[in-house]
């Protein structure tokens, strides 16, 4: 590992080696854009799960930006609670579809290819 960080050397191996059969992605969270972006060049156009958007604070221009492939695509953004718990009342499915479209249209505002 020649004192690498872990997570540069599972992307690594995950990019070089353990994707043989184009069935592997990796998950790194959104509160660690610069990671992300490091990541993001390591394994090309894979897809990322990048959690941590909403309630853990994670920041979307940042993550869109540093998680994107070079097609503006090749990302999970998932957001659990800051849907899940858009209301209480008898509302809520329509308030989590309010949420989510919402979260939708501004992750798209920074998905312009890399």
């Amino acid at each position: 590992m020649n004192n690498e960080p872990l997570y540069r050397f599972v992307a690594r191996r995950v990019a070089s080696e353990w994707n043989k059969n184009g069935n592997c992605a990796l998950v790194v969270g959104a509160t660690y854009p610069d990671e992300l972006r490091e990541v993001r060049g390591l394994v090309g156009d894979m897809p990322i799960l990048i959690p941590g958007i909403g309630a853990q604070g994670g920041d979307v221009e940042k993550t869109v930006s540093a998680g994107k492939d070079s097609r503006g695509q090749g990302m999970i953004v998932n957001s659990s609670r800051g849907i899940i718990f858009a209301s209480k009342g008898a509302d809520f499915a329509e308030a989590a579809r309010r949420e989510t479209e919402k979260l939708r249209d501004f992750i798209n505002q920074y998905r312009t290819p890399a």
